[in-house]
């Protein structure tokens, strides 16, 4: 039997393209401000969708692979992942493309190369357990460009 696990939000919204609104994120009580970035003709004064989107798949990614490297007992310093996700416009449809991961995964000084061969190889693997990754696999194209450090 398979367990739920919910994450509720409330979006609270004002007017159209010019408005603006929040997000609450009931669990952590964090929120964020809402607006239509400047690319869609809004004001761009908070996150949007998209960044959200991005932020989702890229932090999903980093804490999967942290746990995926600890898994395989590879000590490592640091993980830093750089994300950019792409919209491509056509006409009035949008469709989120794509995401790339760029993960720098930072070793501890001494590593081997077996060490550096094993990183980059979770580094891939890790968006194969990823719970967002695979939320829209098939519908966005998502990247991974590892770089491994030694420190």
């Amino acid at each position: 039997m398979a367990n739920t696990h919910e994450y509720p939000i409330v979006v609270n919204w004002t007017g159209g393209r010019e408005g603006g609104g929040t997000t609450t994120h009931v669990r952590s009580n964090t929120t964020n401000t809402l607006s239509v970035p400047p690319e869609f003709q809004g004001p761009g004064n908070g996150t949007n969708p998209e960044e959200m989107l991005t932020s989702a798949i890229a932090s999903c990614y980093s804490i999967t692979l942290g746990i995926v490297l600890a898994n395989r007992k590879l000590a490592f310093d640091s993980i830093k992942t750089e994300a950019v996700g792409e919209v491509d416009q056509a006409g009035a449809a949008f469709t989120y493309a794509r995401v790339t991961l760029k993960p720098i995964i930072t070793l501890p000084a001494g590593s081997t190369v077996e060490q550096v061969n094993i990183a980059e190889e979770m580094a891939h693997k890790a968006d194969a357990y990823c719970i967002i990754t695979n939320a829209v696999r098939g519908k966005t194209e998502i990247k991974v460009e590892p770089t491994i450090v030694i420190g």
